[in-house]
């Protein structure tokens, strides 16, 4: 069984009908899978009586196309669990399910690659800011044999920087390990990120640090900020509350999405597949999560205004660390600068 956070990403056609017969495999199957997969075993049990209730009442009788059944059924399991990772989606490509398609590893990694390449990229983009602030753009926490090579290349960009900003706006998930592995660089001794609760062996999966990686570390001394977005979500969400509840970095921008429970994506009947919780995140300090809540930025900025807030932020460290005046006289200027450009951002968001 996967455990990643990821959504399932489908090329759904909006022209496919589904028949009566169709209609009862897939909300039974739907069902049956809830109640012996879901996270928590009575709400599971609770969702397939209820969606098989509906269907023996007829609920399902006038839905004609494919499209329509599985954003119906989505809407109907989020309702009841009020799980946004809880999703029923129907298209051409479906996940590898192997406990049900004996796959090859071959096409496991292919559909793996299919899914990373939908991102656009294997892991981030690195820049360098004004007055020593590397950005790193996380794309995604895709699994790390595609991201481990990328992300020491990354981190390796940066480690000489004074400050770091992560960005995670667009960032939608991925796999915990990567999640650990990225946290990795950003201290300097072995630390309890995380644990998943599995309902599969009532068993529980912890996370830490690895004290040993490739290429250099950024350390744990220097400044680290996060961007987040109502759009940040599942894997990213975790990156971000970790660092949070560690005191390792600074949360800059919206409440994020509020999916805390990973899972895996199993096949229903045909092109319709689901993503449903199978484990839920407990955080070894607070013993409970971001589901349903999201997490909260430490200073709340706009989606549009957040990393110039974020640097602005750094900039302040610096300067109140800085005993050089040619540079700190440098580095106010830049403060200067970001001033006018919020201004200016705000202005534009007014109009």
């Amino acid at each position: 069984m996967s455990q990643s956070y990821a959504h399932a990403e489908s090329t759904p056609s909006a022209d496919d009908k589904v028949d009566a017969a169709s209609r009862v495999q897939i909300v039974n199957s739907l069902a049956d899978k809830m109640r012996d997969l879901y996270v928590f075993p009575d709400i599971g049990e609770q969702t397939a009586i209820a969606l098989k209730k509906k269907l023996n009442d007829g609920g399902y009788d006038s839905v004609k196309y494919a499209v329509g059944l599985s954003t119906l059924l989505t809407t109907d399991v989020q309702a009841i669990c009020n799980d946004l990772h809880l999703h029923v989606g129907y298209g051409e490509t479906l996940p590898i399910d192997s406990d049900i398609d004996n796959s090859t590893q071959a096409e496991k990694d292919a559909f793996t690659r299919k899914q990373i390449e939908a991102f656009g990229s294997a892991f981030a983009t690195v820049e360098r800011l004004s007055g020593n602030i590397a950005y790193l753009d996380v794309h995604q926490f895709s699994p790390p044999n595609y991201s481990k090579q990328a992300i020491a290349v990354a981190m390796a960009q940066v480690a000489d920087s004074a400050v770091l900003i992560v960005d995670l706006r667009n960032n939608h998930g991925g796999d915990p390990d990567t999640v650990a592995l990225l946290s990795s660089y950003l201290f300097d001794k072995r630390t309890h990120l995380t644990d998943l609760y599995w309902r599969d062996g009532a068993r529980t999966q912890q996370f830490w640090t690895d004290e040993n990686v490739f290429g250099p570390k950024f350390g744990q001394l220097k400044p680290v900020f996060v961007l987040t977005s109502r759009r940040t979500f599942s894997a990213a969400e975790a990156f971000s509350y970790n660092l949070k509840i560690l005191k390792r970095a600074t949360i800059v921008g919206e409440a994020t999405g509020g999916g805390a429970n990973p899972g895996d994506i199993v096949r229903l009947k045909g092109n319709f597949s689901a993503f449903i919780p199978t484990g839920r995140a407990v955080n070894p300090i607070t013993n409970t999560n971001w589901e349903g809540t999201g997490v909260t930025p430490d200073v709340f900025a706009s989606y549009q205004t957040a990393l110039l807030v974020a640097q602005k932020l750094a900039v302040q460290t610096l300067i109140a660390a800085e005993k050089d005046q040619q540079r700190l006289l440098e580095l106010r200027g830049r403060s200067n600068e970001l001033d006018a450009q919020l201004l200016s951002a705000k202005e534009t968001a007014g109009k």
